[in-house]
């Protein structure tokens, strides 16, 4: 453990560097073989260094979305270097890292100790501001509390083409491919707020055809806090092709995927059921998909 603390170590001050003098890609392998013959000749665990720093700068854009979203008061080029390198660091291994090999808590708390050692009076503090509030983000479990609550609609939309199934998805800026959502607005119903939701974010008219679950996941909003929000989920049909993403802080992508694309698609935990149950539906009504 403590040659990975010395990799993130040296990871860091590597990226710092790197961003200091402008992000210029071409000589990030350069400063980390410089930084590991200073600062740690002949460790063993050189490879992890090199993937952290590696995966940092492949996904600089995603993971400043993701900086710039869960703290909105502080565009990414007004955080200090140090600071915004540890976080890219730290939500790399929190989102895109095998959780067996780095655990979420360990993510953090690796995140933490390296702002405190490298950055200023109040890093650590911010850090762990962001960090915790993306963990929120993503599902982490959450103290009891109570906490504002916010009613939601979405839909698992499909559409047929000869013998095909395809499905919509929206891809969130934390990598997943998720369902399309937004607010029930007074005087609507679930069902009526469902289609005119889609139809604003991925621009899709809509038959909702059958209630498949009510959803709740708890969220970190940088005004109001804590919210839990109830989403509830319908199977919806749709004969239009052209998906029209709406241009929003939280989504960067929107597709359709056959049945079996689905498999390999990277999707929240409790999402998958909801999807899982939409295709029981269909595969049932028309047991030749299957």
């Amino acid at each position: 453990m403590a040659n990975r603390h010395l990799s993130r170590s040296i990871a860091l001050q590597t990226l710092f560097e790197w961003d200091f003098n402008g992000c210029d890609d071409s000589k990030i392998k350069e400063i980390l073989k410089r930084n590991v013959e200073e600062f740690a000749p002949g460790m063993q665990d050189n490879a992890f260094c090199e993937g952290l720093v590696e995966n940092v700068v492949k996904n600089k854009e995603k993971l400043n979305k993701i900086i710039e979203r869960a703290a909105p008061e502080w565009p990414i080029q007004q955080i200090s270097i140090v600071d915004r390198n540890v976080l890219r660091l730290g939500l790399y291994e929190l989102i895109f890292s095998n959780k067996k090999e780095v655990p979420s808590k360990v993510a953090i708390n690796e995140s933490i100790e390296l702002a405190k050692a490298f950055g200023g009076d109040s890093s650590g503090k911010f850090v762990n501001g962001v960090m915790g509030t993306v963990y929120k983000e993503i599902g982490g479990p959450e103290a009891e509390e109570k906490m504002a609550e916010e009613s939601l609609a979405g839909g698992v939309v499909y559409r047929r083409d000869g013998e095909d199934i395809f499905f919509a998805f929206v891809h969130d800026i934390f990598g997943y491919w998720t369902l399309s959502k937004g607010h029930i607005e007074e005087g609507e119903t679930a069902e009526e707020a469902a289609a005119r939701e889609l139809k604003e974010e991925i621009g899709l008219d809509i038959k909702v055809e059958d209630e498949l679950e009510t959803n709740d996941y708890i969220a970190s909003d940088p005004e109001k806090g804590k919210i839990k929000k109830i989403v509830t989920y319908f199977l919806a049909s749709t004969e239009d092709k052209e998906l029209k993403l709406k241009e929003t802080g939280g989504l960067d992508d929107a597709r359709w995927f056959k049945m079996e694309e689905m498999v390999d698609l990277r999707m929240y935990n409790d999402i998958k059921p909801i999807v899982i149950k939409a295709i029981k539906i269909l595969v049932n009504e028309h047991p030749d998909q299957s």
